[in-house]
């Protein structure tokens, strides 16, 4: 297991090294003459950037002091998400920069025709080659050298003024590469701070009675308070959540990221939630790397009402949760039996469990609707790829038998406070009896 460990470290360290090199040689190297300040300055940003990186991960992971994580995060975390679309962006300059090549190649040859001389014989036009034909400058081929003084009347342009193709195509897609990583993740952070957005989704459910026709949920996963995301933030999500006015709010999981020391005045607004029939809450496997008996007391103490694989009887139907499986590891996991097995299943269930893997076991318990988060949608694109591929549902509503699953974006972020392609949100989930 260690040897495994130790080849799948050394697999990452050798593609960060790799990419990040990459990323240097076609952003600072390629678009320099030669070594100088500003390959130093490309080669010092790369390495510090990946350095705040790593220090914000293992901050955060080793209960570092708050301060130093506060500090570390929001640089270490923004470049991660701006490495990755760097990398993108310069892969895609890969496909541009021969064929802008080719473009101002092109063009010169164009020019160079329209200015040699013709020369009119016996009523016939013949073209022949200008006296003074250009010669190439020495190390830049398909560039003219400049012209000498005497023939250009004055002194010759200076080099800088004269970039050689290559040089100039390279300029050119490394800006353009940059411009566009730097704009998609600005534009994809503005998306985490300015909150998430109200979605809205019926579901039909064949065993609700007509008198909870139109009973709304409002689901919340992944807020993910911690050192990026704060107090302010989560007034936010509370905001939100209140505007909808549910009959229900369910926390899905992943409320936090560290203890409740850190983060309990961060996590207080949560006690302003209002809905008609209380707020309930269940585990992520985020709040077993926090302090899971401490947090489901905190969030007790805040009103909220956690579902420790347990289940209540609503008016109209029940409302069970169950832990996350990454509780299993400290004896506290999902027990589907405590939580369903003795219910009555004449009565519609609605059934809380954060990562959607859980969908299966709740299909075998006869559940009508899970509600689930964790996947973020994918948060970063193309990461929806990677999390398509490990959940059954990405996001949305899906049926699987008689069960149907709807897996919420989320409401916040984890690591880099950025969303490409997966809008935040939170979901009011309105109910339909199909008694009605």
């Amino acid at each position: 297991m260690v040897v495994v460990f130790v080849l799948v470290a050394l697999l990452v360290v050798g593609v960060l090294v790799a990419s990040s090199r990459y990323l240097w040689r076609r952003l600072f190297r390629d678009t320099t003459r030669g070594p100088g300040p500003v390959r130093r300055t490309g080669a010092a940003v790369i390495a510090g950037g990946w350095l705040l990186a790593v220090g914000a991960l293992v901050a955060e992971r080793a209960g570092a002091p708050f301060w130093l994580q506060r500090v570390l995060a929001w640089p270490g975390f923004l470049w991660l998400a701006l490495t990755v679309y760097l990398l993108l962006a310069v892969l895609a300059g890969e496909i541009v920069r021969p064929l802008l090549r080719r473009y101002l190649e092109r063009g010169a040859a164009a020019r160079r025709t329209e200015a040699e001389p013709s020369v009119s014989r016996a009523g016939d036009t013949e073209r022949v080659p200008a006296q003074t034909a250009p010669t190439e400058a020495p190390g830049t081929p398909g560039v003219p050298a400049p012209a000498t003084a005497a023939a250009s009347g004055g002194a010759p342009p200076s080099p800088l003024t004269l970039p050689s193709r290559r040089l100039f195509v390279s300029r050119v897609v490394a800006g353009a590469a940059t411009a566009a990583a730097v704009g998609t993740v600005g534009y994809g952070t503005y998306g985490v701070l300015r909150g998430p957005r109200v979605k809205r989704v019926t579901v039909p459910l064949a065993r609700l009675p007509r008198a909870a026709h139109g009973f709304r949920i409002a689901v919340v996963s992944d807020i993910h308070l911690g050192p990026v995301l704060g107090r302010g933030f989560a007034q936010k999500v509370v905001d939100t959540v209140n505007s909808t006015q549910p009959d229900l709010v369910a926390v899905v999981g992943d409320l936090v990221d560290g203890s409740v020391k850190d983060l309990g005045p961060a996590a207080a607004p949560l006690a302003r939630i209002e809905a008609r029939h209380g707020a309930y809450f269940v585990t992520g496997n985020h709040e077993y790397f926090s302090g899971a008996e401490q947090w489901i007391a905190e969030v007790r103490r805040l009103g909220l009402l956690p579902l420790e694989n347990a289940r209540t009887e609503l008016p109209h139907f029940d409302l069970a949760g169950v832990n996350d499986v990454a509780g299993e590891d400290e004896g506290r996991g999902p027990d589907y039996a405590k939580a369903l097995g003795d219910r009555d299943r004449s009565r519609a269930c609605v059934l809380l469990a954060h990562q959607p893997v859980q969908i299966h076991h709740a299909v075998d318990h006869g559940v009508d609707l899970q509600l689930s988060g964790h996947t973020h949608g994918g948060q970063l694109w193309p990461g929806n790829l990677v999390a398509g591929a490990a959940n059954p549902t990405l996001a949305g509503l899906e049926r699987y038998g008689d069960t149907q699953l709807y897996v919420s974006r989320g409401a916040g972020a984890w690591g880099p406070p950025t969303r490409v392609g997966a809008p935040s949100d939170i979901t009011v989930i309105e109910l339909a009896s199909r008694q009605s």
